[in-house]
């Protein structure tokens, strides 16, 4: 049975306020949120073109013990710097403690998003926020191997289960934590360049018929089993005697992109 964690949800247009200043009386500059709150791909020219944005601050919110690895998050931005016009790119780190769950929806996530967040778009500044949480999917099946290590669900947000990642990559003895993180963020972001025809138009043909928003491509970053526990590691460990382990995007991903404002 097909499974695909990819799931879109629709972010409603609003603007929200800060709280009063430390006063009581005065309150501080309105935060509009809604150009962070669309559905995913809507940002792609945005992330990828410097036509309206200039630089990028991406929050990475993490529960606590379960930040990711600076080789992946080196690893992360030289990605986004090769693909973008980006080259103004900052991380603030925030730590948060663990939500309690068990396994968590998406909806969950974007709640905790909207109680967490602190970066939005301003001026000529893009806001990205990524998530990486301490509890899995709820849509996970140990026992068909099919869990889920990230899912996007709105134009500027993801979220990366990274305690699913540590414990899949604690099995592998061919596979370093870093490279199924980097894996797992450069096909997540991947979808919020607007891969496959996701905000980005396909120049040629190459989305997965069997895997919406995927492409059938060989090798490619963008396939659907980046996105699932078993694919990855399959794919991972089966590239890791040619020396680069993580996937790089295929031709026609490539060509994409550059149509619609990246490199």
């Amino acid at each position: 049975m097909k499974k695909i964690a990819l799931l879109l949800v629709l972010g409603v247009a609003f603007v929200a306020c800060s709280k009063d200043g430390d006063d009581g009386n005065t309150p501080t500059t309105p935060v509009n949120k809604s150009a962070n709150l669309l559905a995913t791909g809507a940002s792609a020219n945005d992330i990828l073109s410097n036509a309206s944005f200039t630089s990028l601050v991406i929050e990475v919110a993490y529960v606590q013990n379960f930040q990711p690895t600076q080789e992946s998050m080196d690893n992360f931005v030289t990605f986004l710097r090769d693909h973008t016009f980006k080259q103004d790119i900052t991380i603030n780190y925030r730590a948060l403690p663990s939500p309690g769950e068990e396994t968590l929806t998406l909806q969950e996530i974007a709640d905790l998003e909207s109680e967490n967040r602190t970066e939005y778009n301003d001026g000529t500044t893009l806001a990205i926020y990524i998530y990486f949480a301490d509890a899995p999917a709820d849509t996970d099946d140990e026992a068909t191997g099919t869990v889920t290590l990230g899912a996007v669900y709105r134009n500027t947000s993801m979220v990366i289960h990274e305690v699913t990642i540590r414990q899949l990559a604690a099995r592998s003895a061919f596979t370093s934590l870093a490279d199924v993180e980097t894996a797992t963020l450069n096909h997540e972001f991947g979808h919020l360049f607007g891969l496959v025809d996701l905000g980005s138009p396909e120049i040629n043909p190459h989305e997965d018929t069997d895997s919406e928003n995927h492409c059938d491509r060989s090798g490619c970053l963008m396939r659907a089993e980046l996105q699932f526990g078993s694919g990855i590691m399959s794919m991972l460990e089966s590239r890791a005697g040619k020396g680069v382990v993580v996937p790089s995007l295929d031709p026609e991903c490539l060509l994409d992109l550059q149509a619609n404002g990246g490199r």
